[in-house]
């Protein structure tokens, strides 16, 4: 009982399905419309994206977006910046959304001034390293909200680390560092593969 998508929406699942290798990265309709519903109550200037693969989530928070604010979003993989692209040009909020191509940990501290919102979906092996620049040089502050993305991990942060599973250790890493960081308070939303929201204080 969701609120449907847009055309474009469908089309970049759609699309996502048919032309990549790990579809089910995509965010998808119930996370999609959360990611637009908490833009549209919180109201960000400016948010930062760390990772959009195909450019749903970006498109869901442009949808949520004032008419003056701003997406900067970083994507590692550049093979998928065609694709992107086209989907962003042909949005009516393109003109909210900046597509940076390379590594956010080089990217984000170029942009300068504080972030009001910020939605970490990047390599999970470096969600701590996303976190502590965030928040050591200044792109978050008092009531700047993070949104962390996949902090379940289909369940595996609950059983034993398999040897060399750096991904699982770094997402449990991750939510041990937010848990007990004094700077912040989090709640963990079981919608997907699992939300981190957290709010500076």
């Amino acid at each position: 009982m969701t609120s449907p998508e847009d055309e474009l929406l469908r089309e970049v699942e759609r699309e996502t399905y048919l032309r990549t290798i790990n579809p089910r990265m995509v965010s998808g309709r119930a996370q999609g419309k959360l990611l637009e519903m908490l833009v549209r109550m919180l109201h960000p200037k400016r948010i930062l994206e760390i990772g959009t693969f195909t450019g749903y989530s970006a498109l869901s928070m442009a949808a949520g977006l004032d008419e003056d604010g701003t997406i900067d979003t970083c994507e590692y993989d550049d093979e998928l910046e065609n694709m992107i692209r086209s989907f962003f040009g042909r949005s009516p909020h393109r003109d909210k959304i900046r597509l940076h191509i390379g590594s956010a940990l080089d990217i984000a501290p170029r942009l300068g001034g504080r972030f009001d919102m910020v939605f970490i979906d990047g390599d999970k092996r470096e969600y701590v390293e996303y976190y502590d620049m965030l928040m050591d040089n200044g792109l978050v502050g008092s009531g700047s909200f993070i949104l962390a993305d996949n902090i379940l991990w289909y369940g595996k942060i609950v059983n034993e680390v398999a040897h060399g599973d750096r991904q699982t250790q770094a997402i449990i890493d991750f939510n041990r560092r937010v848990l007990e960081d004094p700077r912040v308070e989090n709640v963990i939303i079981p919608i997907r593969d699992g939300i981190n929201l957290i709010r500076v204080k």
